[in-house]
């Protein structure tokens, strides 16, 4: 007996027809009808009765038919369980993150997962939230982490909330101190700042720039349109100050001044996603447990 007999003879007796089984399972009809007709010889025993247009089973058939389909089922069960071991040896993880995650969050957790399972290549994309849902939407990343809320509904996304994330406010310690030189700025003290903006598109940037409007003023821009690193490097070289992730100047702060912002402060609240109508590869499932347990 072998298995792919049995799989034939389930497509029989789940279409009730040779050639549209044969179409079911790939297979020329003539080659599927030979293999049927090898199983009945090694059972010894008809498993279809044959009528010109109707076709039924035997009662031989009908005790074999939940039996092969059990098989069936534990083949399938066995082969996905060493796929899933496999993936954890060999493959990929396909990860979205803003460029200030990237910095502060990612490094210790990926640096976790690379030793445990190194065989994993990881291909990181770095973008804003609104690119990183699009790049899941279309199936080109496996995970992201966005900030919340979505720039734009996403009901095709699945989101877990991963952490809540204190604002500060860096500047050079070879310049004056912010607002008013005491241990907290308020908002309404980066009115006689200049900032240091990140581009275009940044989670970061919309925040800010609400927060300095929701406070009555537009702020003023001493440099505008860079990436995490060039915004920190510009403060550094006293062009301005910039409101960043507490994560990401407690990880790279050096040379910079850190000054937690007044209550209540600014947040951003992170979040991993993954499409809702796929699962994602068990490689990629381990990241997102290992990001959840951090």
């Amino acid at each position: 007996m072998q298995f792919q007999q049995l799989q034939y003879f389930v497509a029989v007796a789940e279409t009730r027809h040779f050639t549209r089984a044969a179409e079911l399972v790939h297979v020329a009809q003539p080659s599927l009808s030979q293999q049927i007709k090898a199983l009945e010889r090694e059972l010894g025993a008809d498993l279809f009765l044959r009528a010109r247009g109707n076709i039924t089973l035997t009662d031989a058939g009908e005790a074999l038919l939940p039996l092969a389909r059990r098989i069936l089922a534990d083949a399938d069960t066995a082969r996905h369980e060493v796929q899933e071991l496999v993936q954890l040896r060999r493959g990929r993880v396909r990860l979205g993150a803003t460029p200030s995650l990237c910095t502060g969050l990612l490094p210790d957790v990926l640096r976790a997962f690379h030793d445990r399972y190194p065989g994993i290549q990881l291909l990181i994309e770095e973008g804003g939230s609104h690119d990183l849902v699009r790049e899941l939407a279309r199936g080109a990343l496996d995970l992201a982490l966005v900030v919340l809320p979505l720039p734009t509904p996403a009901p095709a996304l699945t989101t877990v909330e991963l952490l809540r994330e204190d604002l500060v406010v860096v500047s050079s310690p070879e310049a004056p101190e912010p607002g008013r030189g005491g241990r907290v700025v308020e908002i309404a003290d980066l009115e006689g700042e200049r900032l240091v903006m990140f581009r275009h598109g940044y989670d970061l940037r919309e925040l800010t720039v609400a927060a300095c409007r929701s406070a009555g003023f537009e702020p003023d821009f001493a440099v505008e349109g860079g990436e995490m690193d060039a915004v920190l490097g510009f403060v550094r070289a006293g062009l301005g100050v910039a409101v960043v992730p507490r994560m990401v100047a407690a990880r790279t702060g050096r040379g910079l001044r850190v000054t937690p912002l007044a209550r209540p402060g600014l947040h951003r609240t992170i979040a991993l996603a993954h499409r809702s109508d796929v699962a994602p590869p068990r490689a990629a499932r381990e990241l997102q447990r290992m990001l959840l347990e951090r």
